[in-house]
């Protein structure tokens, strides 16, 4: 925080906590560059943390009705943590209070300084936490907005998911059918709604039905609809799924399982852009857009005889594979902290981070079930975890995966080398959830060289 700041007419937010009037009086006339709120006890401190939210806060572990033990005020900085994690907490402690200093450090105390306190000496360890506090708010937004870029809310730093994010930009504008080909759990609908969204029918609908999670014998009714009295129970007209998205965007997830007898019916639609409900004599017109999805291999398939061939063609103008996490350079780890802030936020779990063992263990992780088994994993790590690091235990996993077989490696020593290279830069951002300057203390090279690597290699900054 530079000094220009301090001294505008809109002074940071600096709470000070402490019931000795003396010590009130002399921490405001000392830090007269910051607007200084007072606190004397814990109910007044929570009070002014949840008026003022400031970004800074000093206490004295010494509150009433404790005033000579630190019970009262470990209670205070827990709590003031639960409510605001980032805000950063300086401890004054007298000189032999030194293990309670510890423990509010173990507690997430940002620092502490010793009382009677020197005023140049704490007035830099403040002005450290402020500008502390305020990169982290600005790498917060700029992950966001880095995040929040990418089409179906994405987060990937891994080159061939990148490119995929950027095939689905370039055909959002276009009518033709999209087949998107990948493991389950990959995010194929996320990308269908890309598609759909970045598309002209953005504000029309979006419908979507799973040909796997369907019985043949109502998959027909959810597609195409039924007339009254069609068959027992049809009690009213229906329309189906296709005749709901017209205009719109239709996605057909696991389009492989879809029966013969359907695709037959599927194919007529596509080549006729018309519908027929069940029990209906009446040729319906549906202006739509086709997306669908598979992890099955079509072409296999259409040689067992068990999806046909002109259909394929008709779905698949456009084909995109999704590469399955294991081969995402990083993203397991970058993935890991969207979801843990994610499930942080909603469980009321602010604060958490990853202990080393378990970053290395989501790292070497095979995923087999891909985003969709991180995502649960993270989601059942946060409930479980007991501390403010989530452990190797709370991920619930059975070891790290063995490692699935690779392509040849190259021989050229520059090739090997640029391999390497980008291989560390990225699994550091990963680890440090795109700090640059942790990344490249990790990496032990300056932040310039870092950022002469990132720009060799194209990767791009989210801090």
């Amino acid at each position: 925080m530079t000094k220009e700041l301090l001294v505008s007419q809109q002074k940071l937010k600096l709470l000070c906590i402490e019931d000795d009037l003396g010590l009130q009086k002399q921490l405001r006339w000392s830090f007269d560059a910051y607007d200084v709120v007072l606190a004397s006890d814990r109910e007044s401190a929570i009070n002014q943390m949840r008026r003022h939210e400031p970004a800074v806060v000093t206490m004295d572990l010494g509150l009433p009705p404790d005033a000579e033990g630190a019970s009262e005020g470990l209670a205070t900085l827990e709590q003031i943590l639960a409510i605001a994690p980032d805000t950063k907490v300086i401890v004054l402690t007298g000189n032999q209070d030194h293990a309670n200093a510890v423990k509010a450090i173990g507690l997430g105390a940002y620092d502490f300084h010793q009382k009677p306190f020197n005023q140049e000496i704490l007035a830099l360890v403040i002005e450290r936490a402020f500008y502390l506090h305020s990169l982290q708010q600005e790498n917060r937004r700029l992950s966001q907005a880095q995040f929040s870029a990418a089409p179906g809310g994405i987060v990937t730093r891994d080159p061939a998911m990148l490119k995929v994010c950027r095939s689905i930009e370039k055909v959002a504008p276009s009518s033709a059918s999209v087949m998107l080909l990948g493991d389950s759990g990959t995010g194929k609908e996320l990308l269908a709604r890309a598609l759909h969204q970045k598309g002209p029918r953005h504000s029309k609908r979006f419908m979507a039905i799973n040909c796997a999670a369907i019985p043949e014998n109502l998959l027909e009714s959810e597609l195409f609809g039924y007339e009254k009295g069609a068959f027992t129970g049809a009690a009213k007209q229906t329309q189906g799924k296709i005749e709901l998205a017209h205009e719109g965007t239709f996605f057909l997830d696991e389009v492989g399982d879809l029966p013969m007898p359907l695709q037959a019916k599927l194919l007529r639609f596509l080549q006729e852009r018309v519908i027929e409900r069940i029990g209906g004599h009446r040729e319906i017109p549906v202006d739509v857009r086709i997306v669908c999805a598979t992890h099955r291999n079509l072409q296999d398939q259409i040689v067992a005889g068990q999806f046909r061939e002109d259909l394929y063609y008709r779905l698949s103008e456009i084909v995109v594979m999704i590469p399955p996490l294991r081969e995402r350079v990083a993203d397991a780890v970058l993935l890991a902290h969207h979801f843990k802030e994610k499930f942080s936020e909603r469980e009321g779990r602010s604060g958490l981070s990853f202990s080393p063992a378990a970053l290395g263990m989501i790292e070497n992780h095979a995923w087999p079930g891909n985003v969709r088994e991180l995502e649960n994993c993270i989601k059942r790590a946060v409930i479980m975890s007991d501390g403010p690091q989530i452990q190797p235990e709370d991920l619930g996993l059975r070891g790290a995966s063995a490692g699935m077989p690779t392509e040849e490696e190259p021989i050229n020593l520059r090739q090997i080398r640029d391999e390497a290279d980008y291989q560390a830069v990225v699994r550091a951002l990963a680890r440090t959830n795109g700090n640059i300057a942790r990344a490249s203390e990790l990496l032990g090279i300056s932040r310039p060289t870092l950022y002469d690597l990132m720009g060799h290699h194209g990767i791009k900054s989210s801090a």
